[in-house]
């Protein structure tokens, strides 16, 4: 919160900093983080337990497993390869044991770059349902592989429709023991911009973190179990502001630095959203980065790394 004007963040670790940073413990919240020094990956996995612990932290309650990789914006096959790995093993933690059929939707608007993280990532899925449905699952070799649909919704400007209406549809007529949603994220802080993934059992609300509240997709609103998966491609404006001069103000009260904060974030800049200059490259990169870490969790390929306690 800049004075009376709220910073937008999609990442429940963002949420959780400002009260680590005050040292203050959060009743019914537990944070846990792990680093992986080889891979240079940090993986923080935010549990939320508690009515009281949701509403302190503004999100429901339910696992939020976020992987922080810088090495994201390196365009390295390689490095690629295993934050893919890093990610299935997180990912295959939050899926159902037992999975005959999947449903993996590709949120956001194609034709703004920073909001085609999931259609691109659709692209690059091995889809599988058409191939079971016609020649059995001997059609794809020996492994146990679920039934992968996929869909693009687009978004209500493109379509007249809420995307839950589009997706409750499609899940009554295809059945899904579970469904992926992937989305572009807004951040709180420019060091996560593009190399920051988040995981969470909790579904995802489309369009939140830039104050485009749409219908949530949720096992509530869906009656399966909704995984959201997304990556910051987005900071609020007035984040930066704040960055760039609240060094100079820590000498000042808390109040008093909300109020100069809050009059030096014109309303010109409030629902104004920064995005890197290479972000097609960075898009592109990320959607087959995430595509990857989801096929090889469909396909329960083994790979290491986990927090296996949950």
């Amino acid at each position: 919160m800049i004075g009376r004007y709220r910073v937008r963040t999609d990442l429940a670790l963002e949420n959780g900093e400002k009260f680590e940073k005050d040292h203050v413990e959060i009743a019914g919240v537990v944070i846990r983080r792990q680093e992986d020094r080889e891979r240079e990956i940090v993986t923080t996995v935010v549990k939320i337990e508690s009515e009281s612990g949701a509403r302190a932290m503004g999100k429901p309650q339910g696992v939020y497993i976020t992987l922080e990789a810088p090495n994201l914006a390196v365009p390295d096959e390689g490095i690629h390869r295993e934050i893919s790995r890093a990610l299935a093993a997180q990912l295959t933690l939050l899926l159902p044991r037992k999975m005959d059929s999947v449903l993996v939707v590709g949120l956001g608007n194609r034709s703004i770059t920073p909001d085609a993280l999931g259609p691109c990532a659709v692209e690059h899925l091995h889809i599988t349902r058409h191939m079971i449905r016609e020649y059995g699952e001997r059609a794809l070799g020996d492994g146990k592989i679920p039934m992968i649909s996929a869909l693009v919704p687009g978004v209500m400007a493109q379509t007249g429709m809420e995307t839950l209406e589009i997706l409750q549809g499609v899940i009554r007529e295809t059945e899904p023991d579970v469904v992926l949603a992937i989305d572009a994220l807004a951040a709180r802080n420019t060091r996560r911009l593009n190399c920051t993934i988040q995981i969470t059992d909790t579904g995802i609300s489309p369009g939140s973190g830039v104050g485009n509240h749409r219908c949530g997709l949720n096992q509530e609103t869906l009656h399966v179990p909704v995984i959201g998966i997304g990556v910051p491609t987005v900071v609020d404006a007035g984040t930066i502001v704040h960055d760039a001069v609240s060094n100079l103000l820590e000498a000042l009260e808390d109040a008093e630095m909300d109020e100069f904060l809050s009059e030096l974030v014109s309303p010109a800049l409030r629902g104004m959203f920064v995005t890197p200059k290479d972000i097609d490259e960075t898009i592109a990169r990320l959607s087959f980065t995430l595509s990857e870490g989801i096929n090889m969790a469909l396909k329960r390929e083994s790979y290491s790394g986990s927090l296996s306690h949950i």
